[in-house]
């Protein structure tokens, strides 16, 4: 997978812009300019970050777009913090509305009981 703007392709380090230009008028700004932790995303991280978005970060929507497992999905969104600097937090329990999303997708089947409960309870899996 190819580098994102924000690191290195030769020794993996994070970058710095150092010019901006306007495309419109050519007007060229030169300094040191912080390119912000998205930055150290790959393409493929950032991708997953603008669906969590879309999806308005509800997991269950998540799980139907991409036909990936719960699990899988929080393994992936923990290493997207890690890689922007963040430590991943230990799962809280779900508030009012995620534990009826979970309930909702425990009774159309789309979840297992064992994963339900795991869910309501806050229990963080890395599993994948």
């Amino acid at each position: 997978m190819a580098a994102w703007i924000g690191v290195c392709p030769v020794c993996g380090g994070g970058l710095e812009a150092v010019a901006l230009q306007c495309p419109a008028c050519e007007t060229r700004i030169e300094g040191r300019f912080q390119l912000g932790r998205l930055a150290r995303l790959s393409a493929e991280q950032l991708a997953f970050v603008e669906l969590f978005l879309r999806c308005e970060g509800k997991f269950t929507r998540l799980e139907s777009m991409t036909g990936l497992s719960y699990p899988t999905l929080r393994k992936r969104l923990q290493e997207i913090l890690r890689a922007m600097g963040y430590e991943a937090e230990a799962e809280a329990p779900p508030g009012p509305e995620e534990r009826l999303q979970i309930l909702e997708a425990l009774a159309e089947g789309r979840i297992s009981y064992e994963e339900a409960l795991r869910r309501l309870r806050g229990a963080g899996s890395s599993e994948g």
